[in-house]
C-alpha cells in the first residue's frame, strides 16, 4: 500500500520520476529488441527481414495508438492500475514468445500484445507524470524522461546484441520478460496516484497551492478519448504537431532503430559493433534530450523543433555516403544522437499550451500516435526497400528529406491562444 508519509518533501516527485524513468527505459528496451533479433530470427526460422519488419511495425503502430487511450484510462481507473497492467502484459507477452514457431506467433506476441503493453508505458505516461507532479521545470523533467529511450539503447542494445550473438533470440526475450516483471513491485510501492494522495503538492508549487483533485473521468474512456481527438482534429495546430511527429517517428525508431544494425551488417559491420554505435547515439541523446528540455523552458519551442529536424535530416542524408568508416560513423552517431528524441519536450510544451493540462496529455497521446504511425511506416518501408533494392540507401535519403520538410512545418505552428475551450469534466 502507498504510505501516507514520504521522505524528501516536494522532492519525492523525483523518486516518482526515477521509477517512471526505469519503466520507460525497459519499455524502450522491449521496443528496440526486434532490431537485434532480426538476424537471429532469420537464421532460426528462415523468416525474411520483411516478415520480422512487419511484426516490428505492428508493435510500433500499436505502441503509438495505445497512448491516447492509456492516458484516458489513467484518468478513468488510475495511473497505477493502468501502469501495473501494462507491465504485466509486456512481461507475459515476451515470455509467451519463447513458444513461437510460426510468423503469426511473432506478430501476436512481439506485435500486438507487446505493442499494447508498451504503448501505456510510453511518452504519454511521462507527460501525465510531469503534469501531475511538477509546476515548474516541466521541460527539463520531460527531457530527462524522454531520454530514457536513449538510455534504454545505451543499457540494453549491447547486452541484447551480445545475447543474440551468443545464444540466438531466446535469451533476449527472457531478459526483457524478467526485467519488465521486476518493475511491478517498484511501481506498486513507490508511485502514488498523485501528490495529493500522500498529502503533498506539486514540485515548485507553494505549500498552500493545492489544486483540487479532479474527479475521475466518468463514462466510457474510449468515447472520451475519441471525443478529445475529434475536438483537437478541428485545429490546425494539432495537424502540424501530428505531421512533424509522424516524421520524427519515421526518422528515428522506425528506420534507424529497426534497421541500422541490419544496414551496418550489409556493410560488413558485426551486430555487437553496430549496437555499440546505437549506444553511442544513446549517450549523446541523453545529453541532447536533457539539454532540449532545459532549452524548452527558456526558448521558442517552434524554432527549437526547426533546428532539430534540420540537423536530423542532414545526418540521415549523410549516412549512406559516409563510407561507414569508424570516424564517419562516430560523426553520424554524435550529430544524429544529439537530437534522436530532442523533439519531445518542445512538442509537449506546444501541446500543453494549445490544449491545456487536462486535455493536453490525451491530445499529446494522439500526436505520439502519429509518431508511431510514422515509425511503423518506416519499419515496414525500410524492410521492403531492402528486399526490393538490395540496400537501404534510398530509404535513408527519403527519411532525410522528410525531416527537412518537418523543419519547415515546425515554424508554422501557432499556439498564441488555446486551441479549444477547457474540456468538461465528464466524458
Amino acid at each position: 500500500m502507498i504510505a501516507r508519509s514520504r521522505p524528501f518533501g516536494q522532492r519525492y516527485a523525483f523518486v516518482v520520476v526515477a521509477v517512471i524513468f526505469l519503466c520507460l527505459l525497459i519499455a524502450a528496451g522491449l521496443r528496440s529488441a526486434p532490431a537485434v533479433m532480426m538476424l537471429p530470427l532469420e537464421e532460426s526460422f528462415g523468416w525474411r527481414r520483411d516478415v520480422v519488419s512487419l511484426a516490428a511495425a505492428i508493435g510500433i503502430f500499436l505502441y503509438g495508438l495505445t497512448g491516447p487511450f492509456a492516458a484516458a484510462l489513467m484518468e478513468r481507473i488510475g495511473l497505477r492500475r493502468t501502469l501495473l497492467a501494462a507491465l504485466l502484459l509486456m512481461s507475459g507477452s515476451t515470455a509467451l514468445s519463447l513458444l513461437m514457431t510460426k510468423p503469426w506467433h511473432l506478430f501476436l506476441t512481439w506485435g500486438v500484445f507487446s505493442g499494447v503493453g508498451s504503448g501505456a508505458v510510453a511518452t504519454v505516461l511521462g507527460a501525465t507524470i510531469v503534469n501531475r507532479w511538477f509546476k515548474t521545470n516541466r521541460g527539463l523533467v520531460m527531457g530527462l524522461m524522454s531520454a530514457s529511450s536513449a538510455t534504454g539503447l545505451l543499457v540494453f542494445m549491447p547486452l541484447l546484441a551480445s545475447l543474440a550473438q551468443s545464444g540466438s533470440w531466446k535469451p533476449v526475450a527472457i531478459a526483457i520478460a524478467v526485467a519488465t516483471a521486476a518493475l511491478v513491485p517498484l511501481v506498486y510501492m513507490l508511485v502514488p496516484e498523485r501528490p495529493a494522495a500522500i498529502g503533498m503538492v506539486r514540485y515548485g508549487a507553494d505549500l498552500d497551492d493545492v489544486p483540487p483533485t479532479p474527479p475521475a473521468a466518468q463514462g466510457n474512456f474510449l468515447t472520451h478519448t475519441l471525443t478529445t481527438l475529434r475536438r483537437a482534429a478541428g485545429t490546425r495546430v494539432f495537424w502540424y504537431l501530428f505531421a512533424t511527429f509522424f516524421v520524427c517517428g519515421f526518422t528515428t525508431n522506425g528506420l534507424v532503430g529497426t534497421h541500422l544494425i541490419a544496414f551496418c551488417g550489409d556493410m560488413g559491420i558485426g551486430e555487437v559493433q553496430a549496437a555499440g554505435l546505437l549506444s553511442l547515439m544513446g549517450i549523446f541523446d541523453l545529453i541532447g534530450t536533457t539539454l532540449s528540455g532545459w532549452l524548452t523552458d527558456r526558448y521558442d519551442p517552434r524554432k527549437l523543433l526547426g533546428v532539430y529536424y534540420a540537423i536530423r535530416g542532414l545526418s540521415l542524408i549523410y549516412l549512406p555516403y559516409s563510407g561507414f568508416s569508424a570516424t564517419s560513423l562516430i560523426v553520424f552517431a554524435v550529430l544524429y544522437g544529439l537530437d534522436w528524441i530532442a523533439t519531445v519536450p518542445p512538442t509537449l510544451r506546444l501541446s500543453n499550451e494549445a490544449f491545456g493540462d487536462r486535455s493536453g496529455p490525451i491530445v499529446f497521446g494522439w500526436i505520439v500516435a502519429g509518431h508511431q504511425v510514422g515509425a511503423a511506416t518506416a519499419a515496414l518501408f525500410g524492410g521492403t526497400m531492402r528486399e526490393l533494392q538490395g540496400n537501404y540507401e534510398l530509404a535513408f535519403l527519403i527519411a532525410g528529406m522528410t525531416a527537412i520538410a518537418a523543419a519547415c512545418i515546425s515554424l508554422l505552428i501557432n499556439t498564441g491562444k488555446p486551441a479549444f475551450d477547457p474540456e468538461p469534466q465528464a466524458a
